[in-house]
């Protein structure tokens, strides 16, 4: 978000929720020049909110009032079985604006039903947000116009890569996919650390190598036109180490069933959704 843009200047946010994914944003919007004042924070934590108020310089206050009827953006950072109160307490101060949710499973015909506004975009991020280095999907419902998706993806982008859904159930794969993905790549780099130290590297060393390894490779399949079996392949020399490791592999099914696992993760984002409603 631009300092130079004077109608992003003019905008105020408000976030009802002020966890870890809010704080990537809030962070993100005002290293992009938005000012600390045209943010607010709604959060019921006293802790919580002494954190933000210390750490961006924003407001903060423990409910919703009168003051959200300023945001012509509303970022709803809630927990799911928290969102439906939430919204009630707030609909009243926000029929006027774009609203942004970023909760899982929650569809976007529940959430304008509690809101009482069709101006509502669903969001998928995942945890690199709070680095910079999130991937964000984005669902827009009809009624949020180009201009609307333009003030969301400059939002999004401040934490890193976005992209536009055109169906909403695929966010369903994407909560699967990217939402729960960082979770993998992490179950991975601590199987590989503790095989490094059960070969007898020391968990400094074996952490150091696997994580290196991760960010080393997502580099190079991401700077790469090749696909990632062609990678794969040049790293695999028939009869060598890296050949044995993924015959192995192969043997067990890993990759069936990291497919299975993934499709359990979809599943539930599925009834997730249904137990919220339609």
């Amino acid at each position: 978000m631009s300092t130079t843009d004077s109608g992003e200047q003019s905008a105020h946010i408000a976030f009802i929720g002020g966890g870890n994914m809010a704080s990537a944003i809030i962070g993100g919007l005002i290293k992009r020049g938005l000012p600390p004042r045209q943010i607010q924070v709604v959060e019921p934590f006293a802790e919580q909110r002494a954190r933000l108020l210390e750490q961006f310089q924003v407001s903060v206050s423990e409910s919703p009032d009168a003051s959200l009827q300023r945001a012509s953006l509303v970022v709803w950072a809630v927990k799911p079985q928290t969102f439906c109160e939430a919204a009630r307490q707030a609909r009243a101060h926000t029929a006027a604006a774009l609203h942004l949710s970023v909760a899982a499973g929650i569809r976007s015909g529940t959430i304008a039903g509690w809101l009482g506004s069709q101006r509502v975009v669903r969001a998928m991020p995942n945890t690199p947000a709070l680095i910079g280095l999130g991937q964000t999907a984005l669902f827009a419902r009809p009624a949020v116009s180009a201009a609307d998706r333009l003030a969301i993806e400059r939002v999004a982008q401040t934490t890193g890569a976005c992209l536009w859904l055109e169906q909403e159930a695929q966010l369903d794969a994407v909560t699967a996919l990217s939402g729960s993905g960082p979770a993998y790549v992490f179950y991975f780099i601590e199987a590989m650390v503790k095989a490094g130290v059960e070969m007898g590297l020391s968990p400094a060393q074996a952490h150091q190598l696997a994580v290196g390894t991760f960010v080393g490779a997502s580099a190079l399949a991401q700077a790469s036109d090749d696909a990632p079996e062609v990678l794969r392949a040049r790293v695999t020399s028939k009869g060598g180490t890296t050949y044995a490791a993924l015959t192995s592999m192969q043997a067990d099914a890993m990759q069936e069933r990291f497919m299975r696992a993934m499709q359990a993760a979809r599943q539930r984002a599925v009834e997730l959704g249904d137990e919220f409603g339609a």
